[in-house]
């Protein structure tokens, strides 16, 4: 359509918009928020409207600092962050906790990175507040499987390239390599992989996704610390990512990105963050 046939409607003449009101934050009810990838401009307008209310935040690793100051002075932080290898609160202690502090009439933040049902374990901790009797709320953030790639100039898809993306977790509930995925079918079944929690596993996932049918040439990115100040990005290919990401010490957090749509940064990386040479291949 001829931009010329877009209707353009003077400000004046626009009819009044409601104003948003947040819902109530009630006392003795549990929040369980998104706080997306890293950056406080991501968080929606519940999420700081919970963290200006709430009592008890109880939050996660994965949830950056600066989103913390949006807190209200006098509320609790709890922190309950899990990080492989470290130790870390038990889930069932988390449940617990978010529990007896909605029992104690506290207005609680169950503040998570991401998205809280987007293998963020909000489900399970959905469900035993459900149990529990306690009201609750679920807010949606804005996933790194998808920001992670934007702030690297990668759209996860692209009518030309990839229409379909799978989204996969690195990793089980035991911490090992999920045993029950079909991963021929996860090889071939879209143009576009973006793995969450996969460094520790990278090595088995990219052999499983060869042998499962996947071009060992295929471009791959990983981006460490997305939408974050300390944001890297590697571009690599299938093949040569193990190595590659071992040579320029990519760590948790990151975001594996498999798929044609990688090749697309060198035209959109919008943010200007660029690889260094040792981590760029081919």
């Amino acid at each position: 359509m001829p931009w010329r046939t877009i209707p353009v409607i003077p400000f004046d003449q626009r009819p009044p918009a409601p104003r948003w009101r947040p819902p109530a934050f009630a006392a003795g009810s549990v929040w369980l928020v998104g706080a997306g990838p890293g950056d406080p401009g991501l968080l929606t307008q519940l999420a700081v409207h919970a963290l200006a209310e709430a009592d008890t935040i109880v939050y996660d690793a994965l949830v950056d600092g600066d989103i913390l100051s949006f807190a209200r002075m006098g509320a609790k932080l709890c922190f309950a962050g899990k990080r492989g290898g470290k130790p870390s609160p038990k889930q069932p202690a988390i449940t617990e906790l978010l529990i007896r502090e909605a029992r104690d009439g506290q207005r609680v933040l169950r503040l998570k990175g991401g998205d809280p049902f987007l293998f963020g374990r909000g489900g399970e901790e959905a469900l035993a507040l459900a149990a529990a009797s306690i009201p609750f709320r679920v807010v949606p953030g804005v996933t790194s499987g998808i920001a992670a790639p934007a702030y690297a100039g990668i759209p996860v898809s692209h009518r030309d390239v990839g229409s379909a993306i799978t989204f996969v977790a690195g990793h089980a509930a035991d911490g090992a390599v999920p045993s029950t995925l079909d991963w021929g079918a996860i090889a071939t079944g879209a143009p576009v992989l973006v793995f969450y929690m996969a460094l520790k596993h990278l090595p088995e996932i990219v052999a499983k996704l060869i042998a499962g049918g996947r071009a060992a040439d295929e471009p791959v990115a990983a981006i460490q610390d997305a939408t974050t100040r300390r944001q890297r990005v590697l571009e690599s290919t299938l093949q040569a990512v193990v190595a590659d990401v071992a040579a320029a010490g990519i760590e948790p957090p990151a975001i594996i990105v498999v798929g044609g749509v990688v090749s697309l940064r060198a035209s959109l990386n919008w943010l200007g963050v660029e690889p260094t040479p040792e981590q760029r291949v081919g």
